[in-house]
């Protein structure tokens, strides 16, 4: 299981990432004393794992993306939708609906509706 993923994010991209995030199932939670000011942690509301966000001046997006399973697949689409975020459905795999879309900090996010084995 992973436990966490990183991404470096600039510190003025945190309160449009916390509401993009929030749609996607994620809240925020405590960072240990030792990295106050210097991360933000997010995790999932349907289980333990979290994204941490790394406050970085001058951050990149990366190349690569990472994959988060929803709740409700359409009321995320009209979610992110109604909030200004462009997303990109794809084609179906496995038969679950899933989509890409950009996060405030410019990192790709797939989710969908339920991964392989359902």
């Amino acid at each position: 299981m992973i436990q966490h993923v990183a991404r470096e994010v600039e510190a003025s991209d945190i309160p449009s990432c916390l509401a993009f995030y929030a749609v996607l199932g994620f809240i925020e939670v405590a960072v240990p004393e030792s990295l106050s000011g210097r991360a933000v942690w997010l995790e999932c509301e349907r289980g333990g794992t979290q994204l941490h966000l790394l406050l970085t001046p001058e951050a990149q997006p990366e190349r690569g993306h990472i994959a988060v399973v929803v709740d409700d697949f359409e009321a995320t689409v009209r979610s992110l939708e109604a909030a200004g975020h462009e997303v990109d459905r794809r084609r179906a795999h496995w038969a679950s609906p899933r989509a890409y879309v950009t996060d405030p900090a410019g990192h790709i996010v797939e989710f969908m509706a339920f991964g392989p084995g359902g």
